[in-house]
């Protein structure tokens, strides 16, 4: 786990649009003149109209004027008139909106008398409304960022308002804001825009934090004032420009933490400043020339040890919450020293200590805080391998582990189990995740006697026994099942549970024996009461999913000994729809089964296959031959969702020479789930259960489906004309990958393919019908990407295959990660089948083939590529395109295709000043091995 920000228990946000504005629509012009009277009272009817439908009107005539360029000027007469405080919201929200995204309708000569209008409307609307003052401050900052004519604006206007003391609540709200818009992505500024931003702040930090010292040594008493400078220095730290000498030698660190130990700080003063001190820590970790910085800010929180325990005794879980993301910020922080050095220095072990002391909070949000920093410190000495530096670290995680076991304690009068919607569920499930990384390193064996005696003791408090149970849930299977007897004992005090017991209790033990399998398959004396007991909890409507759970995974660890007990099995196979359990846990249950199934002898899975599914397609034709359902599930995805386990996880030994022993099952199924496919053609979510029953089918019997081929085919292109479901071209790859080598079938898959694309472009031809419909992009290239792999003449030989390559070039650009990467891999392998398998018959067509599609496509293709790079995909979607580039090299390599292949990238490089190209350069480069030229 990396590094991450403590969470903010009420993390402070600038809210960009407080007011019921209209949402931000696309580009259109309005047709005739505006007035500002019609603007005025379209506002007023957003606010003030006794109907519904009328603020609706009101509210999309001013999405459209907000898009217009007459908002320009209206926007700002009406912050001139200042009618009242809605007029004037609305036009200060305008003129933001107007400024991120519409900058590029004005003329660079305007650009100064805008900025100067701004500040004016700034100065006589600052004691009008705050959120006013934020929106304007807002586009003072994008107007900043955006105007490059505009140089050294900090300076500017610090001189101009720095000693107007009537202007410090506006001056210091741009100075916030200015630093949180550089990365804004409303923005559109390229990478080199944003960089001299950034340097020019830099270059003017120390005007502002003198600004800030000076303002707090004059008006400490003012507290909103203290509150806008702190919230000031924090938004300058997170930018990260900030020396940290400037913040070591001002005043403002002193002042942060006098304010966070006094005991009579106001809530919002205490969050804030928290708030900083937090980004404070964060920013000097790693850095060495901030040794000093840390060394303050180290002895500082060492200080707040006693505030902390007073708002403990005050119960004042605000400022608790606080102290513990600062001791938690620090001991991040400085996670290095304290384990490259512990108990020196920076390495000071107080620093667990002020943590541990959050953990043992009474309240286990406060604990939860912690975990990021355990994670991180477990998995670091995880890394380090040394038993000398796990020694001094141990106690700690002892006490860290005792203070869980208590934190996972339900509450006394809690009735039934924990829903999952709970945050305390949530809570467990944290720390049972926290506890498996943690366990290695204080002793799996030792942790769980500890937790034996507690329970051997017999505590009277129901909570006590299900904290135990649940927490050697966790780590159970850290423990040698070879070794530790006592597991014996644990197993039989959960079977030997009295049924009055409280749900909570037998719940965690169903759990624990779940997590038992190992021990159970080493020793099968204690199978049968185990089975016994968690087929007796299936009955019960709060236990039964857990039950579920458990015996599917005794099945999977224990599938050989289980085989005894088959017929125990079937018997709860047979009584699904009288059980109280989820459809997960049937599909579970079904899975463990099948799992036992398969290590029975041939005859007996023969046998067993055809029963399970016989009852499966029994219920299916029920729902389809009428509307009584007699007591069975109505829908009809729960009995093709069953059969597709039972296909997915069953198979069987095939004679040579011998059909399939389960093609017959197919044969007498695919009639019932073609008419359910009829029946619910229109239903997207009953054609994708369909198809996932057809897949697995298909793969359990493999070449034994060649009868499904016909029938099937001619259904999914005739349902496909009308619904254009892309479950169906999924399907079809399946049958390409299954047949597509098979001569006898190429031709017909090839009609099937060419079936498929006709509706595909159509779709996909629409306004943005890629963005809309990414699962089709998905789906039609996997179609062809396994085409190219098993039949790769056929395709590219066919008509359709240049409708193909024209769809892949404009799907380049799709920004969705499944997609593009299947558009990526459908490319890669059109261009590899021209360079692999020389010693086969059809090499040189492949290759001529390939070669007549790059020399027609080739220079386009690469354009494309770069131009989705620069301006379309994220920087983790890049490696995929990398591919499709270094595939091309390769096939340049090899064939000398374009001498000059590699120059075309020249353009990459040659325009890497840009402000996209510039970002993915390095990104692209690294994928490509570093292999881009220079120019």
């Amino acid at each position: 786990s990396g590094r991450s920000r403590v969470i903010r228990r009420r993390r402070w946000r600038r809210r960009r649009a407080a007011a019921p504005a209209p949402a931000r629509m696309e580009d259109r012009r309005m047709e005739g003149e505006v007035s500002l009277d019609s603007v005025y009272q379209a506002v007023q009817a957003l606010y003030h109209h006794p109907e519904p439908q009328g603020k609706e009107r009101a509210s999309a005539w001013l999405g459209e004027f907000q898009k217009s360029m007459f908002s320009w000027q209206i926007s700002d007469q009406l912050l001139r008139l200042q009618r009242d405080i809605e007029s004037c919201y609305f036009a200060a929200q305008t003129m933001k909106m107007k400024i991120q995204y519409s900058f590029y309708e004005l003329p660079p000569e305007m650009h100064s008398s805008l900025r100067d209008s701004l500040l004016t409307h700034l100065e006589s609307l600052k004691d009008l409304s705050q959120a006013i003052v934020t929106q304007l401050a807002l586009a003072v900052a994008d107007l900043a960022i955006q105007m490059t004519s505009w140089k050294s604006c900090v300076q500017m206007l610090i001189e101009k308002y720095g000693n107007d003391e009537s202007a410090l609540p506006f001056l210091l709200e741009i100075l916030t804001v200015l630093p949180e818009e550089v990365h804004s992505r409303s923005l559109r500024v390229g990478t080199n825009r944003r960089t001299e931003v950034i340097e020019d702040l830099a270059y003017h930090a120390s005007l502002v934090i003198g600004l800030l010292t000076a303002y707090m040594e004059r008006c400490s008493h003012d507290e909103k004032l203290v509150v806008k400078v702190f919230r000031c220095l924090m938004s300058w730290i997170n930018l990260g420009i900030l020396h940290t000498d400037h913040i070591a030698n001002s005043q403002l660190l002193v002042a942060l933490f006098q304010v966070l130990r006094h005991n009579q700080t106001s809530s919002n003063l205490h969050e804030v400043a928290s708030d900083c001190v937090c980004a404070a820590l964060y920013a000097v970790e790693g850095l060495q020339e901030s040794l000093r910085l840390a060394l303050q800010l180290q002895e500082g929180v060492m200080a707040l040890e006693e505030a902390y325990h007073n708002a403990v005794a005050c119960e004042d879980m605000d400022k608790a919450l606080n102290y513990c993301r600062i001791f938690t910020e620090l001991a991040e922080t400085l996670l290095e020293m304290v384990i490259r050095s512990p108990g020196q220095g920076l390495g000071d072990l107080k620093t667990l200590n002020l943590i541990l002391n959050c953990v043992g909070h009474e309240q286990y949000e406060v604990a939860e805080i912690t975990f990021n920093f355990w994670y991180r410190l477990a998995e670091t000495l995880h890394k380090l391998k040394d038993p000398s530096v796990n020694q001094i670290f141990r106690p700690y995680f002892q006490r860290l582990t005792q203070s869980l076991t208590f934190h996972s304690q339900m509450d006394p009068d809690h009735e039934g189990v924990l829903d999952e919607a709970d945050d305390f569920f949530e809570f467990r499930l944290r720390v049972s995740d926290l506890l498996k990384d943690v366990i290695v390193l204080i002793g799996a064996s030792e942790f769980f006697l500890q937790l034996y005696s507690t329970l051997k003791e017999g505590s009277t408090a129901w909570e006590e026994t299900e904290a135990v149970l649940f927490i050697m849930t966790a780590l159970v299977k850290n423990l040698n099942p070879e070794k530790e007897l006592r597991l014996g004992d644990v197993v039989q005090a959960v079977i030997n549970l009295p049924d009055n017991t409280h749900l909570a209790v037998q719940h965690s033990g169903v759990q624990l024996l779940g997590e038992l399998g190992e021990y159970i398959n080493g020793n099968v004396h204690c199978l049968e009461p185990v089975l016994n007991f968690l087929t007796q909890r299936l009955k019960q409507r709060e236990l039964a999913n857990a039950a579920a759970k458990a015996i599917q995974s005794v099945c999977t660890m224990c599938s050989d000994p289980m085989t005894r007990h088959f017929e125990g099995l079937l018997q709860v196979a047979s009584s699904l729809d009288a059980l109280p359990i989820s459809h997960d846990s049937s599909i579970g249950l079904l899975r463990g089964i099948f799992l036992v199934l398969v290590r029975m002898p041939p005859e007996k899975i023969e046998e067993t296959f055809q029963r399970l599914c016989s009852m499966q397609v029994t219920a299916l034709k029920k729902l389809l031959t009428s509307d009584m359902t007699n007591g069975i599930s109505a829908d009809p995805a729960v009995w093709l969702d069953r059969l597709a386990a039972i296909f997915r996880h069953t198979n069987t030994v095939v004679v040579e020479g011998r059909p399939h022993p389960f093609q017959k099952v197919i044969q007498e199924i695919w009639p019932v789930i073609s008419e359910t496919l009829y029946r619910h053609q229109a239903d997207n979510r009953m054609a994708e259960r369909c198809c996932r029953c057809l897949r697995f089918a298909i793969r359990c019997v493999g070449k034994g489906s060649a009868m499904l081929i016909q029938p099937l085919v001619s259904q999914m292109v005739s349902v496909y004309q009308s619904h254009q479901h892309s479950c169906f071209l999924y399907l079809g790859s399946i049958l390409v990958d299954e047949y597509g080598s098979e001569e006898s079938c190429m031709q017909g898959l090839l009609e099937m393919m060419q079936a498929f694309c006709g509706p595909t472009f159509h779709l996909l031809e629409q306004p943005r019908g890629f963005q809309n419909h990414p699962d089709t992009v998905d789906d039609l290239f996997r179609l062809a990407t396994r085409f190219i792999q098993r039949s790769p003449v056929v395709l590219i030989q066919s008509p359709v295959m240049s409708l193909i390559i024209r769809c892949a070039l404009a799907a380049t650009t799709l920004n969705h990660r499944d997609a593009n990467s299947s558009v990526m891999k459908f490319l890669q392998d059109l261009i590899h089948v021209a360079t692999i398998n020389e010693h086969r018959d059809d090499f040189e067509l492949r290759k001529n083939l390939v070669h007549g599609f790059l020399g027609e496509s080739g220079a386009l293709l690469v354009a494309q590529l770069v131009q989705a790079c620069c301006f379309y995909l994220v920087p983790s979607m890049l490696g995929n395109v990398a591919d499709v580039l270094w595939e091309l090299r390769i096939f340049d390599c090899k064939t000398s295709f374009h001498p000059g292949f590699f120059n075309m990238l020249h353009v990459v490089v040659l325009l890497r000043d840009t402000s996209g190209i510039c970002a993915a350069f390095p990104d692209l480069n690294y994928h490509l091995g570093g292999t881009l030229p220079n120019p």
